[in-house]
């Protein structure tokens, strides 16, 4: 896609919710005065998808708006897809930021791990290009937005200003308040803890066993001032950087003198 001012900067957006939910649609309003926007969606929700990307079929994208400045499109993959196909297909060029959401529902701690809105702006960084994540703390379609507007439009314009270290995206999340309660920004770390499952167990009318997944979030550590957990906890935006690479390396000198220097060849 070549816009008619090609001069500004040009921004990718997509999420993992689709492309009729109300977060994305104030994500857009954010980004078109900041640059031309191309914004590439699941043509549904795709949550919890993290980096899937799709092999086995042909995606399909069809065209729903296109003005001045800003195209919208649906596809039929992941996050991951959506970012993978504009970047080769539909942008003319690298684009300048990448954004993703605004999703409804948390994406800290672990749920990084699982969230299709995080992965899309991994693959973002992958390719070396600044990019955001922007969740709300609420999964209700209604999920209140004020916040993510007034601070996720402070920190969409300095992350397009100034960029971001080669390889890094950010996690932001941000409370479930209106923004006139919220009080301040804070860059930390994504807290320990894990989803404990229970899985709903039910018989259809052929009698046959099925599952609906529910669980809770299990903080590993509630009191910590440093996590993202707590930052939302206390209405704070949480801003925690994150990069691809998943070596361990703190334990590499250790592991090696086990593996190395005892198995021989």
């Amino acid at each position: 896609m070549k816009f008619k001012d090609n001069n500004r900067p040009l921004i990718l957006l997509t999420n993992d919710d689709g492309t009729n939910v109300p977060g994305i649609k104030a994500l857009i309003e954010l980004a078109r005065p900041l640059g031309n926007v191309i914004a590439i969606a699941p043509d549904e929700g795709r949550s919890g998808m993290s980096h899937a990307i799709t092999i086995k079929y042909p995606l399909l994208i069809t065209r729903l708006r296109e003005e001045e400045g800003f195209v919208f499109y649906s596809c039929s993959g992941t996050p991951g897809d959506c970012v993978k196909l504009a970047l080769d297909k539909l942008a003319d060029r690298q684009p300048d930021l990448i954004l993703s959401g605004i999703n409804h529902g948390s994406n800290t701690s672990i749920s990084v791990v699982y969230s299709g809105t995080m992965a899309a702006a991994i693959e973002g960084g992958i390719h070396g290009i600044p990019s955001i994540g922007l969740s709300v703390v609420d999964h209700s379609p209604h999920a209140e937005l004020s916040s993510a507007v007034v601070f996720g439009k402070k920190i969409i314009a300095n992350t397009l200003q100034n960029g971001l270290p080669d390889g890094v995206c950010l996690n932001v999340n941000f409370p479930p308040v209106d923004s006139a309660r919220i009080k301040g920004v804070k860059v930390c770390r994504q807290t320990r803890g894990l989803w404990k499952e229970e899985f709903d167990h039910r018989v259809d009318p052929l009698k046959r066993d099925y599952y609906w997944l529910t669980g809770y979030f299990d903080n590993h550590e509630p009191d910590a001032e440093d996590t993202d957990e707590w930052a939302i906890k206390n209405e704070y935006v949480s801003v925690v950087p994150v990069k691809v690479d998943f070596s361990a390396h703190h334990v590499m000198d250790k592991l090696a003198s086990v593996y190395e220097e005892k198995i021989k060849v």
